[in-house]
């Protein structure tokens, strides 16, 4: 059927949407060799639960997770690492009061016991823990904020278990203000950390260090393997001890990029395990990422399956280190991958492509270790998603030219894709362009639906990966250092433009849309620039200062450095030009988000109003930062759909929506 771009109706529906946004939040294997994750269910409000798998093929995964817990961790805003399992045991972090908890994975007849003190108000947080077998004790990343909020302290600590008494947690580790990867040898003589002090983030310069463990359970001595060096910056990440006591870390002290490197003690240096221009690991946005393992079952020393990103494509592969360093890759059908996680003879692997949801597969290895025998799904966030597979818009990895003469920046382009409609011949579609958030991290290449969600409809969908993304080295990533609301804003628009030179979008119908920082993009966007004629910012960042001053303590020097100060902070600021607005906009914002305050969506929504410019606001009770609840993800999502339409589309769309009111527009 021919009907205009934008107008079709398609089965991939915002109830559907909400159903595929479930999140993982890691994996793990029990004492059974069962693998257990935790998802964040949107149907539950986004209550975070563990899974086990079933103990025999075919049988139905159990929740581990009572429904009066949720798990999920507060430590540094954006958590992670909420989880950890130890044989029979899951020691977790409650979200409603986050305090640690350890359960019987066999026994889940009995409640969890409380670990650390209930102080009346989630007021500490804990974070990416390990096990200590030697003491008796877990060991753990805290932040407490019981003396400041906006200035919580930061500490390795240990918390004493066998006791029927729950115990304060004591300190082991302290005097950086961050810390990540605690990790035990095997004999629990030595731990290994990351750490980091304002004013860098974790990927700008971090530092590594290895404590050594007396008999009373002290650190009786400190040695610094990495990032102390002040003629060399780097920044390892994701320490992890071998079976047999040899340390290994990511670092991009030798070409920029992230790659895998150990630990000679003897001699106290460190050497490449493998060098690519690849990234072997991912910003330290949040705690507990594991991007190698070391394989279980196998003879040879120090065979470690890994995964690295090059040129917007993941692979997973099998280093040999001894005696020369041999990568050989597996081929699966995963094209991105995160985290993961070794089992008996396979490896748990968490991935997505551009037909599959993100998912965790577990791949079966052959004896040699050197090919993948068996692929197998066993979690996906959208087990339905196969069903609309004809309706799916394949990314198309895309490079085009910026602003600087030579640099090139990257982003996926989504064609229309419904094989019941088709537009006429002299049309071409609307377009929406996605700005990630972070701004330090990465657009994927793979199955979203709420991308499809658009495609489906007859739009035009790009998402950027503009200079300052993750995946390309530390150069690539710098470019936004001082210059955040410049590159990213000028690599959008010439993105935008490409499209539209290369004949594959309309001109006049350019959207863009974003979260968070890329909420703040699309603000910028909007006002220092005429390329977009109407924008979606979702808890996005109005005023750069006012962030300065509110944000909690991880980002707090992080605008310092991306805006250039107090003074390319105040000039980049959409709320200060909001004279140079001229385009409708729609603002989305949680009213529990403590890291762009709701005061920032209110204040731009009132200037815009007073100055005539079509503008909405949509405010969603009990949500953060990111929408976890389906019913605002839903909203969300048809809301901007009905909005451009409206303003720019000039269409109807084909689901039946209700608009809400918009500001100055009849």
């Amino acid at each position: 059927m021919t009907a205009p771009y934008g107008s079709w109706k398609s089965p991939i529906t915002t109830d559907v949407v909400s159903g595929a946004a479930k999140r993982l939040g890691g994996t793990a294997v029990d004492a059974r060799g069962r693998l257990v994750w935790l998802e964040s269910r949107p149907a539950e409000s986004g209550r975070g639960v563990l899974v086990v798998e079933a103990e025999n093929p075919g049988g139905e995964a159990v929740d581990i997770t009572p429904k009066e817990f949720g798990v999920r961790t507060l430590a540094q805003e954006y958590g992670g690492g909420a989880f950890t399992v130890s044989g029979d045991v899951v020691f977790f972090a409650n979200y409603k009061d986050q305090r640690l908890y350890q359960q019987s994975i066999s026994s889940l007849d009995v409640p969890p016991i409380p670990l650390t003190p209930d102080y009346g108000s989630p007021v500490v947080s804990y974070a990416d823990g390990i096990y200590d077998g030697r003491f008796n004790r877990f060991v753990s990343v805290r932040e407490d904020r019981r003396e400041s909020a906006q200035n919580p302290s930061t500490t390795i600590v240990y918390v004493a278990l066998g006791s029927k008494d729950v115990q304060e947690a004591q300190v082991l580790v302290s005097g950086s203000d961050f810390y990540a990867f605690p990790r035990l040898d095997p004999k629990c003589e030595r731990i290994a950390w990351i750490q980091w002090s304002h004013p860098y983030m974790p990927w700008d310069k971090s530092e590594l260090w290895v404590g050594y463990i007396s008999e009373k359970g002290e650190i009786y001595k400190q040695v610094s393997v990495a990032g102390n060096d002040p003629a060399l910056v780097e920044s390892p990440t994701e320490p992890k001890w071998s079976s047999d006591g040899e340390l290994f870390f990511i670092t991009d002290r030798e070409n920029g990029f992230w790659n895998l490197h150990k630990w000679i003690e003897s001699e106290n240096k460190v050497l490449p395990v493998y060098s690519l221009e690849a990234e072997f690991a991912r910003p330290l946005w949040i705690f507990g990422m594991n991007s190698y393992e070391f394989l279980q079952g196998h003879i040879q020393k120090n065979l470690i399956a890994c995964t690295y990103r090059q040129q917007g494509k993941s692979y997973l592969g099998i280093i040999d280190d001894e005696p020369d360093s041999k990568l050989t890759l597996l081929d699966i059908p995963f094209t991105d991958i995160d985290n993961i996680t070794s089992g008996n003879d396979c490896l748990y692997v968490e991935g997505a492509s551009a037909v599959s949801s993100s998912s965790v597969a577990k791949v079966t290895l052959d004896n040699d270790k050197s090919k993948a025998v068996d692929f197998n799904i066993i979690w996906s966030s959208s087990p339905d998603s196969l069903k609309y597979t004809s309706y799916f818009s394949k990314p198309e990895l895309i490079e085009f030219p910026t602003e600087v003469p030579g640099q090139n920046a990257y982003a996926y382009f989504y064609k229309p894709c419904n094989p019941d409609f088709q537009a006429s011949a002299e049309e071409k579609p609307p377009l929406l362009l996605k700005s990630h958030g972070g701004p330090t991290a990465e657009a994927r290449g793979i199955l979203n639906l709420s991308i499809q969600y658009w495609t489906s409809r007859g739009w035009a969908f790009v998402d950027v990966n503009y200079g300052g993304s993750t995946g390309y080295g530390r150069d690539f990533r710098e470019r936004l250092l001082g210059r955040w609301g410049i590159v990213d804003v000028d690599d959008c628009c010439s993105c935008a433009t490409y499209l539209v030179n290369s004949g594959k979008v309309d001109g006049k119908r350019l959207c863009i849309t974003g979260g968070s920082a890329g909420g703040y993009t699309t603000l910028a966007a909007l006002a220092f620039k005429e390329t977009f004629k109407a924008g979606a910012s979702l808890y996005g960042v109005a005023d750069v200062n006012l962030l300065r001053a509110e944000t909690h303590k991880f980002e707090s020097h992080y605008i310092d450095r991306l805006g250039g100060g107090e003074k390319g902070c105040y000039e980049r600021s959409p709320i200060n030009h909001v004279d140079k607005f001229s385009c409708p906009i729609i603002l989305f914002q949680g009213l529990e988000d403590k890291v762009v305050p709701p005061e920032q969506a209110r204040k731009i929504y009132q200037a815009l109003k007073e100055k005539g410019v079509p503008v909405a606001l949509v405010e969603y009770e009990g949500e953060q930062h990111g929408f976890r609840k389906a019913e605002n993800i839903m909203f969300t999502l048809e809301q901007q759909m009905v909005f451009f339409a409206r303003l720019v589309g000039h269409f109807n769309v084909a689901d039946d929506i209700t608009p809400i009111k918009i500001d100055n527009f009849d």
